[in-house]
């Protein structure tokens, strides 16, 4: 089932520190509970193990993709083509807290409310969601 994206956690840099902190946000914001699947890549920041002892922490069965095969995440890969395509693409950013800015308000304001998607009948991952846990 696809979720909501969190536009909270934001780094110029790909370290753990983020990830634990995107993943902290998602769990504080979203409570989930029952079972829950982590979908990720292979990158070094979901392997680690101080990622992987929070997801056993918090019971979320960690699940990654082959190697080298963007198949396995063609829904995240999706995302940020759209995001490129829809917002950084079209804008200039004088600074990094510009665009985060313009990203938390496309992901938080647009993607997650407004964003039809085919793949979820025609209806936003909002929405979506909201009917699935209903």
């Amino acid at each position: 089932m696809p979720v909501v994206l969190s536009a909270g956690a934001m780094s110029d840099r790909l370290k753990d520190d983020l990830t634990l902190a995107a993943l902290a946000m998602a769990i504080r914001q979203r409570q989930p509970t029952g079972d829950l699947i982590h979908h990720s890549d292979r990158g070094s920041q979901y392997v680690s193990a101080a990622y992987h002892a929070r997801l056993m922490r918090q019971g979320i069965r960690p699940s990654m993709s082959r190697g080298g095969d963007c198949w396995d995440n063609a829904v995240v890969e999706s995302f940020f083509a759209t995001l490129k395509t829809e917002l950084i693409h079209q804008h200039l950013f004088r600074t990094r807290a510009q665009a985060r800015m313009a990203i938390f308000e496309y992901i938080e304001g647009f993607y997650n409310t407004h964003r039809y998607h085919s793949a979820l009948g025609y209806l936003s991952p909002a929405e979506f969601e909201r009917r699935w846990v209903a």
